[in-house]
C-alpha cells in the first residue's frame, strides 16, 4: 500500500513539474511575441518620424534624419535578405556573423545620430556632418555588399537548377518524339494460326518428278497443259485486321428473323 501511495505521489509531482515547465515556456513565448510586436511598432513609428523629418525639415536636423533613415533601411534590408537565404544556403551563416559585427557599429552610429538631433549647438554638428556621412556610407556599403552577394548567390543557384531542369526536359521530349515515330512491331502472320484446325502452310508443296510417259490423269480432273495454273494455298488472315482497340466502336449485332 505504501508503495502505491509513493508511486501516486511521484506521478503527481511529475505532472505538476511538467505543467509548470509548459506554463513557463508558454509565458516566455508570449512575452517574446509581445516584445517583438512592441519592437516592430516602435521601429515603424521611428521610421515614419524620420521620414517626416527628412522631408519636412531643412538644414542640420533634416540631414541627420536622412542619415539615420538611410542607415536603418539598409541594415534592415540586409538582415532580412541574409536570414531568408540561410534557410536554403547554410554557407550564409558566416555572412550573418559578419553582419552581426557590422550591426554593432550601425547601432552605435544610430544612437550617436539620435543624440545629435537633441544637440543645441548646430555649429558643432555641422562640423561633424562630413565625418558622420562618411561613417554611414561605409557601413551601408558593407551591408549592401553582403546583401547583393547573397542575392547573386541565390540567383546563380536558381539559374543552374533551371538550366539542368531544361536539359532534362529536352532529353525527355526528344525521347518521347522518337517513341511516337517508331513503328509498332506486329507478330508474324505465318507464325500464328488464324483459327482452329491444322496450320496451313503458304509455301507450295514439293512436287514429285514426272515419269517419262507422263502421269496418268484421273477421270474428271482438268487437263494439265501449258496454260494451266497450279492452285494457290490460302494465306492466314492478318491478325492486325482482327485486333480491336479501345477507341473502336462495338458493332451492333444483326437481328435475324
Amino acid at each position: 500500500m505504501e508503495a502505491v501511495i509513493l508511486i501516486l505521489a511521484l506521478l503527481f509531482v511529475a505532472f505538476v513539474a511538467l505543467g509548470v515547465y509548459v506554463g513557463v515556456k508558454a509565458i516566455g513565448a508570449a512575452k517574446r511575441g509581445v516584445d517583438r510586436t512592441i519592437t516592430q511598432a516602435r521601429r515603424t513609428v521611428e521610421d515614419t518620424t524620420l521620414r517626416a523629418k527628412s522631408f519636412g525639415q531643412v538644414g542640420v536636423a533634416g540631414e541627420l534624419a536622412q542619415l539615420r533613415l538611410h542607415l536603418r533601411t539598409s541594415m534592415r534590408a540586409t538582415q532580412d535578405a541574409l536570414h531568408a537565404g540561410v534557410a536554403e544556403d547554410v554557407s550564409l551563416r558566416e555572412s550573418i556573423g559578419l553582419f552581426e559585427r557590422l550591426s554593432a557599429h550601425g547601432r552605435e552610429l544610430d544612437e550617436e545620430l539620435r543624440r545629435l538631433e537633441r544637440e543645441p549647438d548646430r555649429g558643432r554638428i555641422t562640423e561633424r556632418l562630413p565625418q558622420l556621412r562618411e561613417r554611414v556610407e561605409r557601413i551601408t556599403h558593407s551591408a549592401e555588399s553582403l546583401r547583393w552577394a547573397a542575392r547573386d548567390r541565390a540567383r546563380t543557384f536558381a539559374e543552374d537548377d533551371l538550366e539542368s531542369l531544361t536539359t532534362q526536359i529536352d532529353v525527355e521530349a526528344g525521347a518521347l518524339r522518337d517513341w511516337s515515330r517508331s513503328e509498332p512491331v506486329w507478330p508474324d502472320p505465318a507464325a500464328e494460326p488464324s483459327g482452329p484446325g491444322p496450320q496451313t502452310s503458304s509455301a507450295p508443296a514439293p512436287q514429285e518428278p514426272a515419269a517419262a510417259g507422263g502421269p496418268e490423269q484421273a477421270p474428271g480432273e482438268p487437263e494439265q497443259g501449258a496454260g494451266a495454273q497450279e492452285p494457290r494455298a490460302i494465306p492466314p488472315r492478318d491478325p492486325r485486321l482482327t485486333m480491336r482497340y479501345s477507341w473502336d466502336k462495338s458493332a451492333r449485332p444483326e437481328t435475324t428473323n
